[in-house]
């Protein structure tokens, strides 16, 4: 690392950053079974088993509200085909609830496949770090005391934006997990409005919005590839212009291209829910 102080606050920045996108690339193809051990999905797993009796009791309710609104009389029941078809609702409406976690597991890593096919067929084996031209870092070191005056204030508000970013991307990340688990957890209530049709609405919603936050991750995998991408490119210095004027252009070009990857992770969920019709 360079001794120049204002050298050092962009590459302390840029490492922050570097840090923080290995540590998402590797969230990012974890299942919610691995995060953190494992230890906070046992707890989800016991509450899900513990909800799964209330919906099984839901499920009784929600199928005989479904039957008074859906049959014009009791008579109705004693056609056979009625009967069956009430029955068929009935049993795949309890499998849906009693199994439902394995339903939910399934299209997760159905979700984490399409993930893989993205970091293979992009060729990246995670995410590159981001490090200082050599013709920045020689500029700035050329520079004088009094001529470091600026360079340094301008390296102080752009490293305090990309820490943010850097945090922010990672909240987003964690925001997803925690959002699996929470649907996870009460996962049996709404998968029980199966049972009638009248309320099966609700289920639907339910599962679309479940597919719609695994489908981040394919949506946040994509922004950090691109990003990937454009951050390796090399850099555009205009080696005539003054140091402050590069270092300018090239933190200003470097937030500009960090706020587009904040901002499309942030709205993956907007975007998925769009696609889906939510």
């Amino acid at each position: 690392m360079s001794d120049n102080w204002v050298v050092q606050n962009l590459e302390n920045a840029l490492n922050t950053w570097n840090d923080s996108m290995t540590e998402i690339w590797q969230l990012i193809t974890q299942s919610p079974a691995d995060f953190k051990g494992g230890g906070i999905w046992s707890v989800i797993l016991n509450i899900h088993d513990g909800v799964r009796a209330v919906g099984l009791a839901l499920l009784v309710l929600f199928f005989l509200v479904g039957v008074m609104r859906t049959c014009g009389s009791f008579a109705e029941l004693k056609r056979p085909e009625a009967a069956l078809k009430l029955f068929v609702r009935f049993a795949l409406a309890k499998s849906v609830v009693t199994y439902g976690l394995e339903l939910m597991l399934a299209l997760f890593d159905i979700v984490q496949g399409l993930v893989s096919a993205i970091l293979n067929a992009s060729g990246l084996g995670g995410a590159e770090d981001m490090v200082l031209p050599e013709e920045i870092v020689t500029a700035v070191e050329d520079c004088g005391f009094f001529e470091s005056i600026p360079l340094w204030a301008v390296t102080l508000i752009g490293g305090l934006f990309i820490t943010v970013l850097s945090f922010l991307m990672i909240l987003t990340v964690y925001g997803r997990f925690f959002r699996l688990y929470l649907y996870t957890a009460i996962a049996p209530v709404p998968l029980s409005t199966f049972a009638g049709e009248p309320t099966q609405n609700v289920g639907k919603s339910f599962l679309k919005s479940y597919a719609a936050v695994c489908l981040e991750g394919a949506i946040i995998v994509l922004a950090c590839v691109i990003f990937s991408l454009l951050a390796t490119a090399p850099a555009v210095v205009e080696s005539d212009a003054a140091a402050v004027t590069q270092v300018w252009s090239y933190v200003g070009e470097l937030i500009f291209n960090m706020l587009v990857l904040v901002g499309t992770v942030k709205m993956a969920d907007r975007v998925v829910r769009e696609m889906m019709g939510l």
